[in-house]
C-alpha cells in the first residue's frame, strides 16, 4: 500500500520555498501537482507501514506549522470515494442555521453560546438542541425563509458534490439542524438525500419543540453504515466531513474522516483537517486534478 501526502493551498500560494522544505524530509521527484502552486500530491516510499506514514506526515505538519499550507496523510486504496456523508452548518454553509434563526429574533448570542459548547462536546448534543428550541417558542415560521436568504454556502461546497457525482459517488446530507434548510441546501448543491431535525410548527409559529426522534451523533454513523450497506461498498470507500463533536462518529467511522475548520474536540482525534483552504480540498486529498473538477 502506497501512501500519499496531499499539500493544498489557496491558489497560488503553494511555491517552490514551500516544496524546498518537503524535500529536506522526504524525496519528492514523484510529485504529481494536482493543480499548479496549489495543491500538489508526494507519494512515499512503499516500504512505509503506517506508523512511519503518520510519523513523516507529523514532521511535514510541523516545518509547515507557520505556513497557510493544508497537509493531508491518504493511501491508493479506493482514493477515490463512491460516498460522501456531509454535515451541513459550519460545514457545507457558513454558520449554524439555528443561530442565525436567533439572531434574526434578538437573541442570536444566548443560543450560539449554547451551540458552541455543544459542537465542542461540552454538552449533550439532544439537551442543548432541546434547550435552544424552547428559547425560539412563539417565533413565526416566516423568519425561516428569511434566515435561509441570509444563509451561504462555503467556498466549494457545489463543486465539490458534484464532481463527486459526476465519478458515481452517492452523496448524502447528514445534520443535527434542520429539514427546512437541509432540504434546500440539498437541492442547491445537489445531495441525493438529506436528512435532518424537524420544527414542531402550530399556528405558523414554532412551539419550542423538536419533532421526536432527534437527530444527533448516532444518527449520523447510522446513516453511514446504512448507505455503505445499501450501495454495497466497502467501509474505505466512504468520505465523511465535518467540524463538530456530534460528526466525530462519522468522521472516526468512515474510509476518511475530513475535519472542516473543526472545533478542538475534533481536531484532536481526526488527522486529515482543512484549516487554511477550501472544501476544494475534499477533491485534491482524493486525487482529482483540477481539471476534474465541476462548476455549477
Amino acid at each position: 500500500m502506497n501512501y500519499i501526502l496531499t499539500l493544498v493551498t489557496l491558489p497560488n500560494i503553494l511555491d517552490q520555498s514551500i516544496i524546498d522544505l518537503i524535500a529536506q524530509i522526504i524525496p519528492i521527484d514523484n510529485a504529481i501537482w494536482l493543480s499548479e502552486q496549489e495543491a500538489i500530491d508526494i507519494s512515499l516510499p512503499d516500504i512505509l507501514e503506517q506508523s512511519q506514514a503518520l510519523s513523516v506526515f507529523q514532521r511535514v505538519k510541523t516545518v509547515l506549522s507557520k505556513k497557510p499550507v493544508d497537509v493531508f496523510l491518504t493511501h491508493n486504496e479506493y482514493r477515490k470515494k463512491k460516498l460522501l456523508v456531509a454535515d451541513m452548518d459550519s460545514t457545507i454553509v457558513q454558520s449554524e442555521t439555528l443561530d442565525d434563526l436567533a439572531a434574526e429574533v434578538g437573541i442570536g448570542e444566548k443560543i450560539a453560546a449554547i451551540t458552541r459548547r455543544a459542537m465542542n462536546g461540552e454538552l449533550i448534543f439532544a439537551d442543548a438542541l432541546n434547550e435552544r428550541i424552547a428559547l425560539l417558542k412563539g417565533v413565526s415560521a416566516d423568519l425561516l425563509e428569511q434566515t435561509w436568504q441570509h444563509t451561504h454556502l462555503n467556498h466549494g461546497a457545489n463543486t465539490l458534490v458534484a464532481t463527486m457525482k459526476k465519478h458515481n459517488a452517492y452523496t448524502a446530507l447528514i445534520s443535527g439542524g434542520f429539514t427546512f434548510f437541509t432540504q434546500k441546501v440539498a437541492d442547491k448543491c445537489g445531495f441525493d438525500e438529506n436528512h435532518a431535525n424537524r420544527f414542531s410548527i402550530a399556528n405558523n409559529m414554532l412551539d419550542g419543540t423538536v419533532i421526536p426522534p432527534i437527530l444527533g451523533k448516532e444518527a449520523k454513523l447510522f446513516h453511514l453504515d446504512r448507505l455503505t450497506k445499501e450501495l454495497h461498498l466497502k467501509p474505505q470507500e466512504s468520505l465523511t466531513i465535518g467540524d463538530g463533536a456530534n460528526d466525530l462518529p462519522m468522521l472516526t467511522h468512515a474510509g476518511l474522516g475530513i475535519g472542516y475548520y473543526p472545533k478542538p474536540i475534533v481536531a484532536e482525534q481526526i488527522t486529515n483537517i482543512i484549516r487554511h483552504t477550501t472544501l476544494y480540498s475534499a477533491l485534491f486529498i482524493q486525487g482529482y486534478h483540477k481539471s476534474d473538477f465541476v462548476y455549477l
